[in-house]
């Protein structure tokens, strides 16, 4: 069994992280349910410098290593590693936070998991022929059976691979999206992707 996970808003509160910060750099009060659009600059009305100097604020490794653990994520995931499935993280996250997001999973229990670092969303910051950093190009031979995601700006990333059934982890952003095909899942929480991929 080959399973992708999305990092951030999957196995991490990211996004809750993200509302704290915005009040404290802004003084806006953004509640973490009203964040309706993946695009934050969007949802927290920030200008392009304010979201530029939110985002280097967000990929401190400071910062990163204080994101709390999504409730369930780390014990389902060992859980499949024990049973010898293949789990990839496999995020969105600039080249920059490699080392503070693998210090993340060592600290949080999943030092058995591979990360990578792919440029999912047409980001800049991203460092070439590094073992981490996997180019679109590469991860479009990989297979995976199952994905977890949060963020409909990456479904695309799927719809080559047949077969894959994609648990799209329930955020207030992509509640009213709408699927591209049955192989898509809403899930609200890890029991419930735990139960539908036993």
């Amino acid at each position: 069994m080959n399973i992708y996970i999305d990092f951030d808003d999957c196995l991490c509160e990211t996004a809750r992280y993200f509302v704290k910060l915005v009040k404290n750099m802004y003084g806006k009060n953004i509640p973490y349910e009203d964040i309706k659009f993946f695009e934050l600059q969007k949802s927290f009305d920030l200008t392009e410098s304010q979201y530029e100097e939110m985002m280097i604020e967000a990929h401190k490794p400071e910062a990163l290593l204080s994101f709390d653990e999504t409730t369930g994520a780390v014990s389902t995931v060992n859980s499949w590693l024990d049973k010898g499935y293949n789990v990839s993280i496999i995020t969105g996250r600039p080249s920059v936070a490699y080392e503070a997001s693998r210090e993340w999973l060592d600290v949080h229990g999943l030092k058995r998991v591979k990360l990578y670092c792919l440029n999912k969303y047409g980001r800049d910051s991203f460092i070439k022929n590094s073992e981490f950093n996997l180019e679109l190009d590469d991860y479009y031979k990989m297979k995976f059976d199952y994905a977890i995601e949060d963020s409909p700006m990456a479904f695309k990333h799927f719809e080559h691979m047949k077969d894959i059934k994609v648990m799209v982890y329930n955020r207030p952003w992509n509640e009213t999206t709408e699927f591209p095909s049955e192989k898509y899942t809403r899930c609200y929480d890890w029991e419930t992707i735990r139960r539908r991929m036993s």
